[in-house]
C-alpha cells in the first residue's frame, strides 16, 4: 500500500480544552488559527473592496468630485495596503496554518504558540492601520511610500507615521509565521514523506517562506530607516542632510518584487492540486513545477530594479535587470505547461474550483506577459506611472491571485467546515467575477497607453479617457456583485451546506484521508508515506481506478490510511473524539500570545505621540508601557506549564 499507519505512544492526556469564545482566543490550534486567519483576512478583503469602488466611482466621470483630492491619496494608498498587507497574504496564510500540518501528517505546527502570536500581532496591527483610514489620517503617498515625499518636511501629518509603524506590526507577523512554517515543513514531515514526496502545495508553502522571511527582513530595515527619519531627525532619505531617496527605492523594490512572489507561489500550489484532481491525472511535471518554483524564488532577488527604469540606473544597470526580468519568465511559463498538459487527455470535471484554476491560467498568463514587456527598458519608461502598470498589476494580483484563491476556497472548503459550497451560487460567482475582471482591469492598458497616469485624481473631459474609465467602473461593480454571491455562499454553507464526507473530490493528499472537519489531533495515527498520492496510489485505488469522490449520501466503503470506514459514521465517530479521548498529548491553550501581540502593537502605537506637542517626557509613556506589557507577557510565555518552551 501507498500509506500506512503507526500507532502513538500513549501519553497523559492535556486537559479538556475551553470552550466559548474564550477558546478561541486561547487556542494554539493550527485549524482554529487558520480559520481566525481565514474570516478576519476576507473581512479586510471585503473592506480593500470598497475603497476600491469608491475609487471607480470617482474615476468613473471627468471632472468628478465624489471625494476630495486627499481623501483620494489616502484611499488609493489604503486600498494597496489593505489588500496586500491585511487581506491577501493572510488569506494564502490561512491556507498554510490550516493544511500545511494536514498535508505532510503531522498534529500540529512546530511552535504552536508562536503560531498564536502571529495571528494576534496581524489582528493588532491590522486594526492599528485601519484606525488610521476611519480618522482621516491614513497614509497617503502609496504604497511604495517614495523618499523624500514621505519625510517630515513633505508629510507633516501622523499619515506617514501609521504607515512605518502599522507596518512594522504586520510585517513582525508574518516573519514569525513564516519561520514557523519553514521549520515545521522541514522536521515535522510524517514517516516517509521525502522532501519529493511532498505535495506541491506544501513545497510553495515552503518557498514563500523563505522569502517572506528574507525579504521582510529587507523592507523592515527600510521602514525603520523611514521611521527614524520622521520621528526623531536621522538622515537616511533627506537629501540635504546627505541622505539618499534612491536608497529608499532600492531597499522597497528589493521587498516589493519578491512580495508578488510571495503572493503568487502559494496560488502556484494550490492550483497544482485542484487542477490533477479535476483532471483524473497526476500533475505533469511534479519535479520540474518544484524546481521552476525554486528558481522563481531565486531569480526574484534579481530583477526589483526593472521598478526604477525611470530613476536613470545607467545602461550596465537597466541591460543587468532586464535580462533577469526576461529570464523570470522562462520558469514562470513552464509551470503554464505543465498546467495545460495535466489537464490534456484527462477526465475534466468542471466544478467551481476547477473553472477558478483554468480562469487563473488564462488571467495569470496576461498579466505575466505585460510584465515581460517591462523588461524592455524603453517601452518600460513609457508605461511607468500610466494605467498600463495598473492594468499589469491587477492582472497579476486579481487575475494571479484572487482567481488562484478562489479556487482554493471552493477545493479546501469541504475539509475546513465539512459541508459544500453550492456549485449553483460557485458559477455565478465565477462567471461575474471573471467578466467583472476583465471588464474592469482590460480597458486599463489601452488607458495607459493612451497617456492616463496613475494616481489622479481626476482627469478633463476630451482626453479621450472617459470612455474606457466609464467601463472600467461598471465591471468593478460586476465583480463586486459577484464577491457579494460568494459572501453569502460561504454563510450559507456553513449553516446548511450538503455533508461533505473525509474526501468528497476523491483527491490523492494526506488532508483528505482524515474526517472533515479534522479532529483536533488531525491523525489518530500517524501515517507512513510511501508515494506522492498516497489515495490515488493504494493497493485499493490501483485495483479500482483513481477515484471520483461522493458526499455523504453515498455509504460506500472507503480505504483511508489502512482504515476502512463507511462515509457516514466516519465524521460522527472520529471528528467529535477529543485528543483527551484517545489520549494525545497537545499542547494547551494559552492567552500569553494575546498579551504580547497586544504589548506590540501599543509599543510602536505609542510612538505616535512623538508627533503631538506634548511634554517630551510624556511621549515616552505609551510605548514604556507596551513594552512592559511586552516584558511581562514574554515572561510569561517562557514559563508557561505545559509548555515546552514554544
Amino acid at each position: 500500500m501507498a500509506i500506512t499507519a503507526t500507532a502513538a505512544p500513549h501519553v497523559p492526556a492535556a486537559p479538556p480544552s475551553p470552550t466559548g469564545v474564550w477558546s478561541w482566543i486561547t487556542t494554539v490550534d493550527h485549524k482554529r488559527i487558520g480559520i481566525l486567519y481565514g474570516v478576519t483576512s476576507f473581512l479586510f478583503f471585503l473592506l480593500g473592496g470598497v475603497q476600491a469602488l469608491l475609487i471607480r466611482i470617482q474615476l468613473a466621470l471627468p471632472n468628478n468630485n465624489f471625494v476630495s483630492a486627499d481623501f483620494y491619496n489616502q484611499l488609493f494608498t489604503m486600498h494597496a495596503l489593505t489588500m496586500i498587507f491585511l487581506a491577501l497574504m493572510p488569506l494564502t496564510a490561512a491556507f498554510f496554518n490550516y493544511l500545511v500540518p494536514l498535508q505532510i501528517g503531522a498534529r500540529d505546527v512546530a511552535f504552536p504558540r508562536l503560531n498564536a502570536l502571529s495571528y494576534w500581532v496581524f489582528l493588532f496591527g491590522g486594526i492599528f492601520l485601519t484606525v488610521s483610514f476611519f480618522t482621516a489620517s491614513a497614509p497617503n503617498a502609496g504604497w511604495f511610500a517614495y523618499a523624500n515625499l514621505t519625510g517630515p518636511e513633505y508629510s507633516r501629518g501622523l499619515n506617514m507615521d501609521f504607515y512605518v509603524l502599522a507596518l512594522q506590526v504586520v510585517g513582525l507577523s508574518s516573519i514569525i509565521a513564516s519561520l514557523n512554517f519553514i521549520v515545521t515543513i522541514l522536521n515535522m514531515r510524517a514517516p516517509g514523506m521525502r522532501l519529493m514526496r511532498m505535495p506541491i502545495f506544501t513545497w510553495m508553502t515552503l518557498i514563500t517562506s523563505v522569502l517572506i522571511a528574507t525579504a521582510l527582513a529587507v523592507f523592515t530595515v527600510a521602514i525603520t530607516q523611514l521611521m527614524f527619519d520622521r520621528l526623531f531627525g536621522a538622515a537616511f532619505y533627506d537629501v540635504s542632510k546627505g541622505g539618499d531617496p534612491v536608497l529608499w527605492q532600492h531597499l522597497f523594490w528589493m521587498f516589493g518584487h519578491p512580495e508578488v512572489y510571495i503572493l503568487i507561489l502559494p496560488i502556484f500550489g494550490m492550483v497544482s492540486e485542484v487542477l490533477p484532481t479535476f483532471s483524473r491525472k497526476p500533475l505533469f511535471g511534479y519535479n520540474v513545477i518544484i524546481f521552476s518554483g525554486i528558481l522563481i524564488g531565486w531569480l526574484g532577488w534579481g530583477v526589483w530594479s526593472h521598478h526604477q527604469f525611470g530613476v536613470g540606473l545607467g545602461p550596465i544597470a537597466e541591460s543587468f535587470f532586464a535580462v533577469s526580468t526576461m529570464l523570470i519568465a522562462i520558469p514562470t511559463g513552464v509551470k503554464v505547461f505543465n498546467w495545460l498538459a495535466t489537464m490534456w487527455g484527462g477526465t475534466i470535471r468542471f466544478t467551481t474550483a476547477m473553472m477558478f484554476a483554468v480562469a487563473f491560467i488564462f488571467t495569470f498568463t496576461i498579466g505575466g506577459i505585460s510584465g515581460v514587456m517591462h523588461s524592455a527598458a524603453p517601452a518600460d519608461l513609457q508605461q511607468t506611472d500610466t494605467y498600463f502598470v495598473v492594468a499589469h498589476l491587477h492582472y497579476v494580483f486579481f487575475g494571479g491571485t484572487v482567481m488562484g484563491l478562489w479556487a482554493g476556497m471552493y477545493y479546501w472548503y469541504p475539509k475546513v467546515f465539512g459541508r459544500m459550497l453550492d456549485e449553483r451560487m460557485g458559477a455565478a460567482h465565477f462567471w461575474l467575477t471573471f467578466i467583472g475582471m476583465n471588464l474592469t482591469f482590460f480597458p486599463m492598458h489601452f488607458l495607459g497607453l493612451h497617456g492616463m497616469p496613475r494616481r489622479i485624481f481626476t482627469y478633463a473631459d476630451g482626453l479621450g479617457f472617459t470612455e474606457m474609465n466609464l467601463l472600467a467602473s461598471a465591471g468593478s461593480f460586476i465583480l463586486a456583485f459577484g464577491t457579494l454571491i460568494f459572501t453569502v455562499n460561504l454563510f450559507t454553507a456553513w449553516k446548511r451546506g450538503k455533508i461533505a464526507g473525509p474526501n468528497p473530490w476523491g483527491a490523492a493528499t494526506l488532508e483528505w484521508s482524515i474526517p472533515s472537519p479534522p479532529p483536533e489531533y488531525n491523525f489518530r495515527e500517524i501515517p507512513i508515506v510511501r508515494s506522492r498520492m498516497p489515495l490515488w496510489e493504494s493497493d485499493a485505488t490501483k485495483q479500482a481506478g483513481i477515484p471520483h469522490g461522493h458526499h455523504e449520501e453515498t455509504t460506500n466503503q472507503a480505504t483511508f490510511a489502512g482504515v476502512a470506514v463507511g462515509e457516514r459514521e466516519f465524521p460522527d465517530m472520529e471528528s467529535k473524539m477529543s485528543a483527551h479521548d484517545v489520549g494525545i498529548h497537545l499542547p494547551p491553550p494559552s492567552y500569553w500570545p494575546i498579551i504580547v501581540a497586544f504589548g506590540i502593537t501599543v509599543f510602536f502605537a505609542g510612538l505616535l505621540t512623538h508627533r503631538v506637542d506634548i511634554a517630551p517626557m510624556l511621549q515616552w509613556v505609551p510605548s514604556l508601557i507596551g513594552l512592559a506589557i511586552i516584558v511581562v507577557g514574554v515572561f510569561g510565555f517562557a514559563f508557561e506549564e505545559g509548555h515546552g518552551g514554544h
